[in-house]
């Protein structure tokens, strides 16, 4: 099974299940018709492949906030109780589990981010190559970059990424953490074009600014969607016409949703009905490879409600969005 020196991936045990899973009687929830990655290979036949990702190490290291680990907890059992309909039956969904530290990282280094990159990289790869779906959720933004290296690899072709994020994550290339993923993605030849939408002006600093013109990024500002609140829209649709037929990958940090619990949080930021319009809308884009939310960082009881209820309902909007315009 996967594992590198710091990681584990960690498949659902029985233990997880009884945590996870919800029943009533007359009703059926995905979780009853998802399948949970065990031993055999039957894994390899659905489209949709959901890992969690349980570690703060890449946002620390980018002088964040920890508490990135505790988003994929609040997910999973909101996402299984979700109910099984005409809309969505779950029969698609993979469930693999969770990566997650082997001992409790306390002096974290670059070497830990070296290490669970190469983990979340061969299990994307291996989704990828079976003609899967990767759905990732949770931990930090740095995560991108090996998502970005495991299609690539698998694709065999530089890919193209839309990001929904205050923050462009492009800093220097200064050892790897959650706020240089797609410089390293660029460098390396694994992106090919990055979109970033809804930046905010004063939370980028000028060589980010710079670094996504070398990159002939293509990047708006959140400050023009409050004065033209129409430009939103016209920014999603741009980036969607102009990549219909790319192979694209598709991120939110969660930390674009205004109040919601983050590494960075803000009072300042997109509604969750935003998010779900842009996810809704990027899930039919023609070559979608994968989607990430990463970046949310439930700490209370509270947290976890607003943070797992969100994450349900935009990974939901992906899975129902991609079927209907892909049959």
């Amino acid at each position: 099974m996967f594992e590198s020196t710091y990681f584990k991936l960690r498949l659902p045990r029985e233990a997880d299940l009884k945590s996870w899973l919800t029943e009533r009687d007359g009703e059926i929830r995905i979780g009853q018709n998802v399948l949970f990655r065990g031993g055999s290979e039957n894994w390899k036949e659905k489209k949709f492949h959901i890992l969690g990702v349980k570690e703060d190490v890449g946002p620390r290291l980018n002088l964040g906030k920890g508490g990135s680990h505790t988003a994929f907890e609040a997910f999973i059992s909101r996402f299984l109780a979700v109910q099984s309909n005409q809309f969505l039956n779950g029969n698609s969904i993979c469930v693999h589990g969770f990566i997650d530290s082997k001992e409790p990282i306390d002096a974290i280094s670059h070497m830990h981010i070296d290490d669970l990159d190469y983990l979340v990289s061969s299990w994307v790869k291996e989704v990828v190559d079976c003609g899967g779906i990767p759905i990732v959720i949770g931990g930090g933004h740095n995560n991108a970059y090996p998502i970005i290296k495991g299609v690539s690899e698998s694709k065999r072709l530089a890919i193209s990424v839309v990001n929904l994020d205050p923050h462009a994550d492009t800093r220097a290339m200064e050892g790897r953490h959650s706020g240089n993923p797609f410089s390293y993605a660029y460098e390396y030849g694994f992106l090919g074009h990055y979109s970033v939408l809804g930046l905010h002006e004063s939370y980028n600093n000028q060589f980010i600014l710079d670094h996504l013109q070398e990159m002939k990024a293509f990047f708006t500002f959140y400050e023009s969607w409050l004065e033209k609140p129409f430009k939103f829209q016209a920014d999603i649709d741009k980036v969607y016409d102009s990549h219909f037929q790319t192979v694209m990958g598709v991120e939110l940090d969660m930390d674009a949703i205004a109040y919601m619990p983050s590494s960075a949080f803000t009072p300042s930021g997109i509604t969750v009905d935003q998010a779900r319009i842009y996810i809704r809308k990027m899930a039919t884009l023609e070559k979608v490879c994968y989607l990430h939310l990463p970046e949310a960082a439930p700490k209370t009881e509270t947290d976890e409600a607003v943070v797992g209820k969100a994450l349900a309902y935009l990974v939901t909007d992906f899975v129902k969005e991609y079927q209907k315009s892909h049959h």
